[in-house]
């Protein structure tokens, strides 16, 4: 059971509410410390499917009170080990048939805005491992060598920011979505000016299997890139090694990014077409099945007004995703079409 401890500072008078207010959800220890004349720094161990509840509760209950503050903490391990709850039965009682509760995510909301940011965050690291996945899909493109676009698709570090703009969609937070679509157009940027370079000093053969396979469109590409996004969206969600997610988001998006490059720096203009295509496909079905996949698990804000915003914006965005996507799917037929 993965476990979190949460260190709240409330008001000393206020101190014997948060046994009252925190009654019927499942704690497994309540602890408290006075720290000053006027605060007591209460302490919660509790199962990670139950923390976005009672957080929510305590910052309603405190929020305005002077010197609050929330921190949540991650917890390896708690001795002694957590055991699942056992109902016992009167005799003569038959057992009823409860409703199957609705899943929870395995990290609260707060978390999960943390780790997401973290991964928007513009430095140098960000633009280096950009031109150096870059690099390494490059030539594996261009040996024809699986291996190696593999390895591209391990450090690149184009995950976050598509998960990052389907986040700040279902949670309706501009902020959150301005900074991911900076990052993510900033990082297209970079490894497309940066391929097209490589293209144009480096002998391309557009023959070569692993680039002539990312010029041409198909239906089973968009199932491809929807369930990279999801997958992508999950791994956050229930905190898993975001990596093997990351290779899975890479496939779909980072070589045919590099393929449009190195296929313009290298001045074949049709072949690149499809290309385009495909990195288009991939960017629209990815944050699809990111805003479809949040919503599903029930990701939400914490404030109504916030929650009536994040519902407009959701809706919005899972409207003009899939026309865009009918659109290309549309395109990808007809240019199929005219090239038989």
């Amino acid at each position: 059971m993965a476990l979190r401890l949460i260190e709240a500072f409330v008001p000393r008078t206020e101190k014997d509410q948060v046994q009252k207010i925190l009654k019927d959800h499942k704690v497994l220890g309540i602890w408290q410390e006075e720290v000053s004349e006027n605060q007591v720094l209460v302490r919660i161990l509790l199962s990670s499917e139950e923390t976005e509840a009672v957080l929510d509760i305590i910052e309603k209950y405190f929020s305005n009170s002077e010197g609050f503050r929330i921190i949540l903490l991650s917890v390896e391990a708690s001795i002694p080990r957590p055991e699942p709850e056992e109902k016992v039965l009167p005799e003569n009682e038959k057992p009823v048939e409860e409703k199957k509760p609705e899943p929870k995510i395995a990290v609260s909301r707060e978390e999960l805005y943390e780790d997401i940011g973290e991964t928007i965050k513009l430095s140098w690291v960000f633009i280096v491992l950009v031109i150096l996945s870059s690099t390494v899909a490059a030539i594996g493109l261009l040996r024809d060598n699986v291996a190696v676009i593999i390895g591209a698709m391990v450090i690149a570090p184009l995950l976050g920011p598509n998960v990052a703009l389907s986040l700040a969609t279902t949670l309706g937070d501009v902020d959150l979505a301005r900074r991911a679509i900076k990052a993510g157009l900033i990082g297209i940027f970079v490894a497309l000016i940066f391929t097209i370079l490589l293209g144009f000093f480096l002998k391309v053969d557009p023959n070569t299997p692993a680039i002539a396979s990312r010029t041409k469109v198909g239906l089973e590409d968009i199932v491809l890139a929807l369930a990279s996004g999801s997958a992508a969206t999950i791994s956050f969600t229930t905190a898993l090694p975001s990596t093997l997610i990351g290779v899975m988001v890479a496939v779909a998006l980072l070589p045919p990014l590099v393929t449009l490059g190195i296929l313009l720096g290298a001045g074949y203009w049709e072949m690149a077409i499809g290309a385009m295509l495909l990195v288009f496909t991939n960017l629209i079905c990815i944050n699809l099945a990111g805003v479809i996949t949040f919503f599903s698990q029930g990701i939400r804000p914490l404030k109504w007004w916030e929650a009536d915003k994040a519902k407009k914006a959701t809706r919005i965005a899972i409207i003009s995703w899939t026309v865009l996507l009918l659109l290309l799917a549309v395109v990808i037929v007809l240019s199929k079409k005219a090239f038989r």
